[in-house]
């Protein structure tokens, strides 16, 4: 587990927050206390993943690529979510071990399963009604 889904939220809330202004990344990585680059890279993945849209230029920036009722807070973790939620072991189990010849299978299923339940769970809160708390 890592923080890009709490950076995504709040970049995509701050979008949604300032009501269709364009926002620099310099003033999104303030709101979020981190390094520019960094949002820099996130923005790049939600633009991507067609969450966000930039337009170049003095006056350009960063704005919702569609109207926040039509994001789901489940799109957003989509967007950043890794692999595996529960992580991997960097080890190969032991075949010839009754456990380490199944446990990669068993823990794929617990990842699906919980991965499952957070999809479902996000898909119910629009990034619109998510935003109304900071408004």
């Amino acid at each position: 587990m890592n923080g890009r889904f709490q950076i995504a939220v709040h970049i995509m809330t701050l979008l949604t927050v300032s009501e269709g202004e364009q926002l620099s990344s310099d003033y999104i990585a303030g709101s979020i206390n981190a390094n520019a680059a960094l949002i820099r890279k996130e923005l790049s993945n939600l633009r991507k993943h067609n969450l966000v849209s930039s337009k170049e230029g003095k006056a350009g920036g960063y704005t919702l690529a569609k109207p926040a009722q039509q994001i789901t807070m489940a799109q957003i973790y989509q967007a950043v979510k890794q692999d595996s939620i529960l992580g991997e072991a960097r080890n190969a189990p032991n075949p010839a071990c009754a456990v380490g010849k199944n446990i990669n299978k068993h823990m794929a299923a617990i990842n699906t399963g919980i991965d499952d339940l957070i999809n479902k769970k996000l898909g119910m809160q629009s990034l619109a009604d998510f935003s109304k708390q900071f408004q």
